[in-house]
């Protein structure tokens, strides 16, 4: 049953025994394609929520929304092995998350790593996406932004009021993110971090920073084209930010060449990644999900 907040949280166990979590907005709906939302590397369900609001009851034909926690992020459990924080063992707890929901096709928004992910699962079961929408990422990622994201992990704050944990993401964030107001830090914090007695916390497990130490930053990080070219038969819609330092203009543009039916939008004053409830970014995702659909339907 969903609660006063529009969705329900699920519950389900992974390939081996962790139990893993899910919030389900929309349970009721089952017109239109399921939308399976997968977040960033330090991420969870919550980055989500108002756009999983608004595609689950705010549009002309509401859909059923499926946002999941990694292993180690938001209410899912932590693994006590760390080797198991990565694309490949995220995408198959993703398969199983389906499975225990019975939801075996659906479309796929993905933030940064949830990008990566969606790239393993078309190799994986590519009969599973029926449409997607990349949130700042792309089959190759810019070294510069990947040593940002180990930086800030490694010196992450630890503040013990909620405006100052607000003041500090702004600190570190907000020169690439010069559109977001007030109310976006503070929805920011609400959806990253956890309140607990020693203040505001990240809500992921602090061993996923130990996951980038060994990174040699000085050398090109392998790419993804091989998989982004199997998901050419897939709609697509790309996002980038404008200030973007973990997807290049030159790999979105190039995105663009190789796949035939990607649409895009660049996010003026944000970087990565942009915030899929601000602005007109809700509309556009909801429009491109149902264009996608008619045109599946119209053949």
């Amino acid at each position: 049953m969903a609660s006063d907040e529009g969705f329900s949280d699920f519950f389900y166990p992974a390939a081996d025994g962790l139990k893993l979590h899910a919030r389900i907005y929309g349970e009721a709906n089952t017109v239109g394609w399921p939308v399976i939302c997968l977040p960033g590397l330090t991420r969870n369900a919550r980055d989500f929520h108002e756009l999983a609001l608004h595609l689950s009851s705010k549009v002309d034909i509401p859909r059923k929304v499926i946002a999941f926690d990694y292993r180690g992020r938001g209410q899912s459990d932590y693994d006590p092995d760390i080797g198991h924080y990565n694309v490949g063992v995220e995408a198959g707890d993703v398969l199983a998350g389906m499975a225990a929901l019975g939801v075996e096709q659906a479309a796929f928004v993905g933030t940064s790593r949830g990008g990566l992910i969606i790239h393993v699962l078309g190799a994986l079961k590519p009969t599973v996406l029926k449409a997607i929408v990349l949130n700042d990422i792309g089959p190759v990622i810019e070294a510069e932004g990947l040593a940002h994201i180990r930086s800030y992990l490694d010196r992450a704050p630890k503040p013990k009021m909620f405006a100052e944990a607000a003041d500090a993401q702004r600190r570190v964030h907000g020169v690439d993110f010069p559109a977001l107001t007030d109310i976006d830090w503070a929805r920011m914090v609400r959806a990253i971090c956890r309140e607990t007695e020693a203040g505001w916390v990240p809500d992921f497990d602090p061993a996923l920073a130990d996951t980038l130490a060994g990174i040699d930053f000085g050398k090109p990080l392998p790419d993804l084209w091989p998989q982004f070219d199997g998901l050419a038969t897939v709609p697509l819609l790309a996002i980038r930010g404008a200030n973007s330092k973990l997807l290049s203009v030159a790999t979105f543009e190039e995105m663009g060449r190789r796949h035939p039916r990607m649409e895009s939008a660049t996010v003026e004053g944000q970087g990565h990644a942009p915030f899929l409830e601000t602005g007109d970014l809700p509309g556009k995702i909801a429009a491109f999900l149902d264009r996608a659909e008619r045109e599946v339907i119209s053949k």
